[in-house]
């Protein structure tokens, strides 16, 4: 289950207004605001909807994994295409040790 303060960063994130998700989620917008500022939680599945909302607008959520919990944007295929190219420039690899 998300957090409010992962529901902010990914809203954030994928640009969205409070409005915007609540559109996009079926959730009103005056809850969507009480569970980013930690005045109440919602019902589990009132966080999985506007997970599925912000994961489908972009946003990936990362799980705890001895760094804390966390979001960020998901590459579109362009990006993906872009840093296979640049991962593919300069040769051959070689030692990098300098005398």
């Amino acid at each position: 289950m998300i957090t409010g303060a992962q529901c902010r960063a990914a809203r954030a994130l994928v640009e969205w207004t409070r409005e915007k998700l609540a559109g996009n989620s079926g959730v009103d917008a005056p809850i969507i605001e009480e569970f980013e500022r930690r005045i109440s939680l919602p019902g589990q599945d009132v966080c999985g909807t506007l997970q599925t909302a912000l994961e489908n607008a972009g946003a990936v959520f990362i799980a705890e994994n001895g760094g804390g919990i966390g979001v960020r944007l998901k590459l579109n295929r362009s990006e993906v295409k872009r840093i296979g190219v640049l991962e593919n420039e300069g040769g051959i690899v070689g030692i990098d040790a300098v005398p």
